[in-house]
Order: C-alpha cells, then structure tokens, then sequence
C-alpha cells in the first residue's frame, strides 16, 4: 500500500474552514514510513510542519495528522514522507520520489462552500424541444423559423434543418413525466435554456425577461418548478452570459442606433460597425463585460437576469452557465474569474443555497477555486476517459468532443492517468462538486460509442460510483443513440415503449439507488487500488464505511488485492469476497462486469 490522501472528510475533518482557522489533515501510511512533515505555502512561502501518529490500525497501517494553517483562501499543501528508499513528496497526483511543482498540492478553499444539497444530487438533463409535449403543445403555432416535426420525425444530425427542426416539447409535459424521473431515483432537473429564440436549443435567447410562450410562457415554468419542489427536487436553468442571439432586444437595440446605451453591451467594430461573435457565429453576438451596464442588467437587484428566475414563483434552485470557459474573454479582456465571482454572489444573494455549475469542454482546471463557479461539466476528466476506455471496436465519430480523428481507443491505465491529472489540478471541494456525465445534447450518446448494453452499464456504474455529481441525459437510461450532438438530442419515445431497453433502465435505476445507499459514495474519499488494460479498481471510504469497485471492459486476468478484509455484494450479483490464507481476496475475472462490494 501506498501512503493516501484526500481531501473528502475522512482526511480533512474540517470542510469549510475559515481564514485563520488551523485545520487537521490526515494521512494514511503503510508502517515503513518513518517521519513525515506537511508543507504548507502561507503567503506563498513554504512552511514545514512535523506530522505526529495519531493512531494504528489493525491492518498495519498508520494514521498521522499535521495541522495546516488556512492564511489564504486557497491554502496548499503536500506531504514529505522519510521512508526506505529515501524521501517522497505526496500530491494529489500521487507519489513521487523527484521534486514536482506545486500544480498538485492538495487545497483547502476558505471561499463559501457550494450548497449542502449538491454533494447529494443526482442531475437529469433535459432538452426541452425534445422531452414532452402537453395537450396545450398541439394549440401553439409553429414560429416563423420551425420546421414543425412530429414526435417520430427522425433527427437531422448536420445540416442547415439542425436547428429548426421543432417538436414541441414544453414545462407542462416535462411536468407531466415527473413520474419516469421518480423511477429513475433522480433529484434535480437540469433544463438547458427556457428564453424566447430563434432555434430550437434556445441559446440564441432573444430576452431574458420572459419564458418562451411555446414553452408555455412564465405561468408553466411557475408550474413546472412547484411540482418539482413539492417532490423535494432541485431544478436547475441554463443561462448564456458570453452571448445573445441577434435577435435579443439588446441587440437590435445596439444595431438600429449607435448611441443606445446597449451598444456598450457587446463588442462592435467603431469603424467597420461589425461585432464579436461565438466562434464567429453571426447569430450569436458576444457580450462584453467590461460593460458596466451589461453587469448591471445581468447582476443587479431582484429583477436581474440572474436573480429574478431564483425567486418565487418559479425558484429556480440555480443555473448551469453556458461556455462559461470563454465568458468574459476577448483577446486582452480577462475578466472571467471576476465574472464567475460575480455571477455566483448575484445567485447566492438571491438565494444562499444556490449553485452555480459552468460549462466547460476542455481544461477547466484554471477557473476553478477562484470563488465563482462551484464545479464544472467534467468532459476531459470524466467524459473523455471513460470514453476512450469503454469505446467499441469499430466506432468512428468523426468529431470527438471537439476533437478531430474520432474517439481515441486508450487502455484502463491511461484512462486512469487522465481521470487523477485532471482531478489533482482542482481542488476536492470542487471535484466533488463537478457533473460527472458520460454525454450531454451537445455530444454522442453513451450507447452509441459503447456499442452495447453490457459496456454502456460499466459507464453507468463509473458514473455513480466516482466521485463527482451524476448527470444523466434524458433517454440515456433507455438505450437511446445518437452520433453527435445534434442527433443526440432525440424525442423521449414516450409512446413507443417497445423500443426501450428495460434491462438498461433497470440497471440505472439500481446505480442511482446504490449512490443513494451508500454514504461513501457521495461523501468518501478515492482509494485507487489497480489498474491494467481491462479493469479498473477503487475504494470509496467514509466514517459511515466503504465499498470496492471493481469495472471491467473485457475478461481479463483475475485481480488480487490484500489487506481489504470481507465484502458483501451490493450490485452486480457477485459473490460475497473472503480473503484466502494469504488474506487477498480475488475479484472476478469475466466481463464486461461491474461489481461493487461493501467492506465489511
């Protein structure tokens, strides 16, 4: 066994400490350690402090505690450990006998936590367009931009049509399904945006200040957020803070008079009159928040566009913001950090128990732990990895999460490696606090890179049992697929029940169950105990207790391990574990599997 730690309370009994508060930090050891100090950088310069045993366990193992003064709000440490062998720093990352840069110390965040009831949700996306339609669905008229479809129509991947197909789904019919997500053992609805726009994602908005009327209008979000509530959920909205639509009110405003005060609000051209745009998308112009106006118009009062939407009746329990890796970045502009800080003061000071969740597609790593968002979308930490590790022979997406050259094939190992670099560059707090998702609306669907049922429930399994928030897209839990992000974002086959994958269904259902079970699966910490080409294998451990995973992709060579003592099976119906006279105990070799034991 190597030395452990993490930043999850069995470790760091202290989660939200205060400036100058001394926090207790420990760290577990195999008994051949002889010393050990925690490095610690105060005001950026490096402090030692001599760790002391603090009890043995049966098993061998020591247990040592350091304090660490808590003097900035992102406080560093590390540990040094005197072994045979000579020294070793310990990092997030791991153990290494070579002097590392500080990248990976662990942290401890004196900012204000995220809401209580986040480490607990489990989030299932919605498409609104897509998810249901109410009887008052069939009495709105198309808009002048929709191709209007039936529920079967199939989708357009790519094409001009993408975003114009129209289906109808409103709050009323999300409202009405409430009863598929209880199934399911979901908590927190996450819709992605609910403003009038000229497309059926909607993140073109053309106003901030009312509810779309083919949703609905504000009387059915209103709705939908009261039966939301009343089963004690969570819902979540979709805001677009690095841009409009062209069609947004504040655009043509700007657009019509060069004097408008909204002209500030985005980023024109003062001689040729053209504007900054996403990605230079025409339809999407950027917003520019060096504006005080713009901040004023989004942050300010009970009636901002962040604040209003949080407040009775509707509620909203806080927002998933959209690109927010670019928000507030435009060439030497660098006003993201201040932006996320102010965005998320503006939804606390609305409702203190709010969350604020930023979408990010690639490193996000350097906009976390700076008092704004809480956590992220984990595409390249999570998404990426499993991917990589679970994908079917012979799939070919031919843009892979933004990636040319399709889904790139990497063993267990490398999938590991991905997962611990991106996870030792933020902090637990907000690791923990990031969505875990194995496909969103703006990605393939899981089964459709797996292949098959079998591979699709070790993703699934993965999913529930690593640290972080499961999010779950809507028609994943059925076997729904799609190639790509256009084609993913399907109609729920409400009617068609036939084609659902109970089986599928079923075992989500259990995962979801299983998380909500085991206290160690949504506040231990991480313990990985193996890895190879085929199989990944870890522990989630808690005061409450822990519980083993094993997830494998193909058969493989049967895992041993030592020192774990009994387990009974808790999901996938293998047999209990018992050490043999050696005390190992010998994990199944089939596959693909995923087994999960609870340590007894």
């Amino acid at each position: 066994m190597q030395a452990h730690h993490d930043g999850s309370p069995l470790y760091v009994p202290q989660q939200a400490p205060r400036l100058g508060e001394v926090v207790p930090v420990f760290l577990r050891a195999p008994a051949g350690v002889r010393r050990i100090h925690v490095r610690s950088t105060p005001d950026g310069e490096p402090r030692f402090t001599a760790a002391v045993v603090d009890r043995r366990t049966e098993n061998g193992d020591v247990w040592w505690r350091a304090d660490v003064l808590v003097r900035n709000p992102v406080t560093t440490y590390r540990f040094l450990l005197d072994a045979d062998g000579g020294p070793r720093w310990l990092t997030a990352l791991g153990e290494c006998g070579h002097d590392v840069p500080d990248a990976t110390d662990f942290r401890l965040l004196a900012y204000d936590p995220p809401p209580a009831w986040a480490r607990d949700a489990v989030v299932y996306q919605i498409f609104p367009d897509r998810f249901a339609r109410s009887a008052a669905a069939a009495d709105r008229p198309a808009p002048p931009w929709a191709m209007p479809c039936d529920w079967d129509t199939p989708v357009v991947g790519r094409g001009p049509e993408t975003p114009h197909q129209f289906y109808g789904g409103d709050l009323d019919g999300i409202a009405a399904r409430l009863d598929h997500l209880e199934r399911l053992g979901v908590n927190t609805v996450y819709l992605t945006p609910i403003f009038p726009a000229r497309s059926n994602h909607r993140y073109d908005a053309a106003a901030f200040d009312r509810v779309d009327p083919l949703l609905g209008g504000d009387a059915a979000l209103a709705r939908l957020a009261a039966a939301v509530h009343a089963r004690g959920w969570r819902l979540i909205g979709d805001i677009t803070s690095n841009h409009t639509g062209d069609g947004h009110e504040w655009f043509t405003a700007a657009v019509a008079d060069v004097a408008a005060p909204e002209r500030e609000l985005y980023y024109f051209d003062a001689e040729a009159g053209d504007y900054e745009s996403w990605n230079g998308v025409k339809s999407l112009p950027k917003l520019n928040w060096g504006s005080a106006e713009l901040r004023r118009r989004f942050l300010d009062g009970p009636d901002s566009v962040m604040g209003r939407w949080l407040r009775p009746p509707y509620g909203l329990d806080g927002w998933r913001v959209d690109v927010a890796n670019m928000t507030g970045r435009r060439g030497a502009d660098a006003y993201t950090h201040e932006v996320a800080a102010l965005l998320r003061r503006a939804v606390v000071a609305a409702r203190p128990d709010g969350l604020v969740l930023a979408e990010h597609g690639h490193d996000y790593t350097r906009d976390l732990d700076a008092d704004g968002w809480h956590g992220t979308m984990n595409y390249p930490g999570f998404t990426d990895p499993i991917w990589s590790w679970l994908v079917a022979d012979g799939v070919r997406l031919p843009n892979f999460l933004g990636v040319p050259g399709g889904v790139r094939r990497r063993d267990g190992s490398a999938a590991l490696a991905t997962i611990r670099g991106f996870a030792s560059l933020v902090s637990w707090r907000s690791y923990t606090h990031s969505w875990q998702l194995l496909g969103s609306h703006d990605s393939a669907r899981i089964r459709s890179v797996v292949g098959d049922a079998a591979r699709q429930e070790v993703a699934a399994g993965l999913l529930c049992t690593l640290p972080g928030t499961p999010m779950i897209f809507a028609g994943d839990e059925l076997g729904l697929r799609g190639e790509n992000g256009e084609a993913s974002r399907t109609p729920m086959p409400w009617d068609r029940s036939e084609s659902w994958d109970a089986d599928t269904f079923a075992r989500y259902r259990a995962l979801v169950a299983l998380r909500r079970a085991q206290p160690a699966l949504r506040h231990g910490g991480l313990r990985w105990l193996h890895a190879d080409a085929d199989a990944l294998v870890f522990v989630r451990e808690a005061v409450e207790g822990g519980v083993l995973v094993l997830a494998r992709r193909a058969p493989g060579v049967p895992v041993r391990l030592a020192g774990l003592g009994s387990a009974d099976n808790v999901y996938g119906g293998a047999p209990g574990l018992a050490p043999a006279a050696d005390g190992a105990v010998t994990l199944p070799a089939d596959g693909p599997t995923f087994q999960v034991w609870r340590l007894v």
